[in-house]
């Protein structure tokens, strides 16, 4: 077993954090760092590697293998459609099952590297079913799966029909590539403006709770949300019918919001493999923001939360700002209700 004291540090109620404090990408900083960006972007951990090349890949084989050819896609036959279903369903159970699997129900590193020192409990009124993983796989395959799928056949049907501007690879690859490459940032700013959408507190009580409600989250906790955020989470692939692209930019971009969202829930730091050998997952700042639910809104390389005053790397100065943010909040509202 690896020791993670090495790496962090476990406070008296058993929670870890690590020892460095969370940091963006070394992209919007000054002066500028070319030497770190360009390490950051061309190897491991950075943007391309290891996850991006990963869920590329994976995409490639689905939509060479696992995907209608655009003349099936021409008419909206229950066929297809059932198959891209079943295809999206068997994929987010292998990606999120082995996750689990291996750290919640094998336990294999035991609590090392797990941020919230205790395992998610049962018999909690907070969930449907009373129980954190029926509560999660409720909601991930009764609404999430169902909504993705939505949107990837409409999409698909509207490029056979060719009713969305297409980009030919073959006319235009550099385009092609930069569209690909540029995704996740696409993502990042989309998730980024829904996320402060639903904590407004009306959609927070009636939408985003749900989420919410996972303060222990697992890799099942990625797609646990409310039909309405799962709608909104997945509605970013509506550039790709105002933009000219190619139909597998929005098969990408549909597949990496189910990815990217199991390690960003796995409630681990890192992974142990084998003898000693460490994954780096990718979900730090998120937790701090389940942990903590007003801070770390956005999720990657764009700073937008240390732009807007919400950011949170995990250190006592960061908690300090946060909680003084919380005083001003309160006194401005109790100010308006005395009026």
């Amino acid at each position: 077993m690896v020791d993670d004291s090495v790496y962090g540090t476990r406070n008296k109620r058993g929670d870890w954090k690590p020892k460095q404090p969370y940091e963006y990408a070394p992209v919007f900083i000054w002066p500028p760092r070319p030497v770190e960006f360009l390490r950051w972007l061309l190897w491991w951990p950075g943007y391309f590697l290891p996850w991006n090349i990963l869920y590329a890949f994976i995409v490639l084989g689905i939509w060479i293998w696992l995907t209608p050819d655009m003349q099936t896609m021409t008419s909206p036959a229950p066929g297809w459609i059932a198959f891209i279903l079943v295809r999206n369903a068997t994929l987010t159970a292998l990606w999120y099952g082995s996750f689990h699997f291996v750290l919640y129900i094998k336990r294999t590193q035991g609590l090392s590297f797990k941020y919230n020192g205790r395992w998610p409990g049962e018999k909690n009124d907070a969930f449907l079913f009373r129980s954190q993983l029926a509560d999660n796989l409720f909601w991930t395959f009764v609404f999430g799966i169902p909504i993705w799928t939505a949107f990837e056949v409409a999409t698909l049907f509207l490029y056979a029909n060719g009713l969305l501007p297409y980009l030919d690879p073959a006319e235009h690859p550099i385009l092609f590539i930069g569209i690909w490459a540029l995704i996740p940032l696409w993502r990042e700013f989309h998730f980024y403006v829904i996320h402060r959408l639903i904590h407004w507190p009306p959609l927070y009580r009636t939408v985003h709770k749900v989420h919410h409600n996972s303060v222990n989250p697992t890799p099942w906790t990625g797609l646990a949300m409310h039909p309405v955020e799962q709608m909104l989470y997945f509605s970013g692939v509506v550039l790709y019918w105002v933009i000219p692209a190619h139909p597998i930019h929005s098969v990408y971009h549909l597949a990496h919001c189910m990815l990217a969202s199991a390690p960003g829930h796995v409630g681990f730091d890192k992974v142990v493999l084998g003898e000693g050998n460490l994954i780096d997952m990718p979900g730090y700042d998120h937790y701090l923001h389940h942990k903590f639910f007003e801070c770390n809104y956005s999720d990657g390389v764009v700073p937008y939360d240390k732009w807007f005053g919400t950011f949170h790397d995990g250190g006592e100065a960061s908690e300090k700002r946060m909680l003084e943010r919380f005083k001003r909040k309160a006194a401005r509202l109790s100010a308006r209700q005395a009026r």
